[in-house]
Formats: C-alpha cells, sequence, structure tokens
C-alpha cells in the first residue's frame, strides 16, 4: 500500500469510511432538525391518536391501542429520515453543482452506495434508539425481541435509504424531490399498517397491501417490540431483505452509468 493509490486491497476503505463520515456528520450537525423533531413528531402522532381514538379502539391483536401503534410510528419515522437522509444529501449536491466532488474521488459504485447508506442507516438507527428509550420511559414498552427489532430497523433503514439514492439521483430539482416524498414514500409509509391490522382490511386491499415491502417492515418490528404481528417474521426478514438487496442494486447501476450524473 503506498499513499495516493486508489485502493487498499479491493475496496477503498479510507475513501469509504470518509463518504461514511461525512453523511453521519451531516445529520449530526443539525440534530435538531434531523433527530429532535423527528423525536417530536413522533410523540405528538402517539400521543394525538392514543387520546383521540384509543379508548374507542379498544385493544388490537391482544394489546392496547397505543401499545399496538408504537412499533409502526417508531418505523415510520425511522424510514422517512433514512429516506431524507441521503435523497437531500445528492440533491443539494446536485443543485448546489458539487456532486462531482463525490464523484472524482477514486470511489467505486459500491462504495458509493455503502457511504450514503451508512448515513442512512446511522441516523435511522439513531432516531430509533432515541423513541425506544422514550417509550421504555413513558410507555413501560420494553422490547420483547430487541434482536429483531434492530435487525429490522437496520433493513429499514437500509431500503429507504437507498430509494433515497435512486429517488436523489433521479432528481434534478427541490420540487421533483419534494413530488416523490408526497406520493410514493409517504402514502407508503402510511398505508401499511402503521396505525391498523392488515387483518381488519377487506380481502382485496389486504392482498394489495402485502405487496407494500414497508409492511413487512412495520410488521417485523411490531413483532420485534411487542411480539405481536400480522406475518411471520421470518417472511417479513425475507422480503426486507430482497428488497434492499434489488434498489441498492439500482442504485449501483445508476452510478455505475452516471444517470443523470454525468451530464
Amino acid at each position: 500500500m503506498e499513499m495516493g493509490t486508489r485502493r487498499f486491497g479491493r475496496m477503498n476503505w479510507l475513501g469509504l469510511y470518509t463518504l461514511a463520515s461525512r453523511e453521519v456528520q451531516r445529520f449530526l450537525a443539525v440534530w435538531t432538525q434531523t433527530l429532535l423533531a423527528p423525536l417530536t413528531t413522533a410523540a405528538l402522532f402517539l400521543m394525538i391518536f392514543t387520546l383521540a381514538i384509543g379508548q374507542q379502539r379498544g385493544d388490537v391483536m391482544g394489546v392496547p391501542f397505543g401499545t399496538f401503534i408504537a412499533p409502526g410510528i417508531l418505523m415510520m419515522t425511522v424510514i422517512q429520515n433514512a429516506f431524507a437522509n441521503t435523497s437531500s444529501s445528492i440533491v443539494i449536491s446536485k443543485v448546489q453543482g458539487n456532486i462531482v466532488d463525490t464523484l472524482m474521488p477514486p470511489l467505486s459504485p459500491l462504495e458509493l452506495v455503502l457511504g450514503y447508506l451508512a448515513g442512512g442507516i446511522g441516523r435511522g438507527v439513531t432516531v430509533a434508539l432515541a423513541i425506544t428509550v422514550g417509550l421504555v420511559l413513558f410507555l413501560g414498552i420494553v422490547p420483547q425481541h430487541p434482536l429483531w427489532a434492530l435487525c429490522f430497523v437496520v433493513l429499514g433503514s437500509a431500503l429507504l435509504g437507498a430509494i433515497g439514492i435512486v429517488a436523489g439521483v433521479f432528481a434534478n430539482k427541490f420540487d421533483q424531490m419534494a413530488a416523490i416524498t408526497n406520493f410514493i414514500v409517504t402514502p407508503l409509509a402510511f398505508l401499511s399498517g402503521t396505525f391498523y391490522s392488515v387483518q381488519s382490511l377487506p380481502p382485496v386491499i389486504r392482498e394489495l397491501t402485502h405487496l407494500n415491502p414497508i409492511f413487512y417492515l412495520i410488521d417485523g418490528v411490531r413483532y420485534g417490540v411487542i411480539g405481536v404481528s400480522d406475518s411471520s417474521p421470518w417472511l417479513a426478514l425475507g422480503v426486507a431483505s430482497l428488497s434492499t438487496l434489488a434498489v441498492s442494486t439500482l442504485a449501483w447501476a445508476m452510478f455505475r452509468t452516471g444517470y443523470r450524473l454525468k451530464n
């Protein structure tokens, strides 16, 4: 190994670490916006839904309504923040014209994907840990299967981080990114069993819900936190893993071909 060489073995570990570190420091530098604000929003969601309709709904799948929706709100907050971290980083760089500073260093497409995903996963896991502490302290909800919960939080952050990369590469303006967020990401998050059990849906809508990979993320983390779920956690793990691999591969292909980046 010599100073200035492109690689150390098969991977440019120094370059990968530098990109990952930059992405993590991006959201830590504005923690009131990237961490405190999502925690406040999650707390408001939980409080409003519990107070407004919790008494009328009663138990859902054998647990109180507030306890049932808590893991869904946790995962919804995680995936929204993971998506925002990767997509905003790329779009801002493209709009400001400094995306070349990321593309010119000796980083392969795989290293670019992993570096951006590190920031998305870091932000998602940090938000999840903070919300979990709140659930334990204020609601007494202790995760029943913490390793399952952590696994789905990481997978959810990786999947939406990868989707954020794809969206960031595709979008050339902030309004295009806003459209993707408002008309694709947010509906998928809300219509995936966050506030209800899919068993209560009509058969046709229930089957359509099972085509939404975010449903399996929310269902999986619900199993990890409170021990109940609409589907097998192993099925959820398989769907989430394959979805993450597929979207990450698409992100890799975009970096490899320079789609909407080299013009």
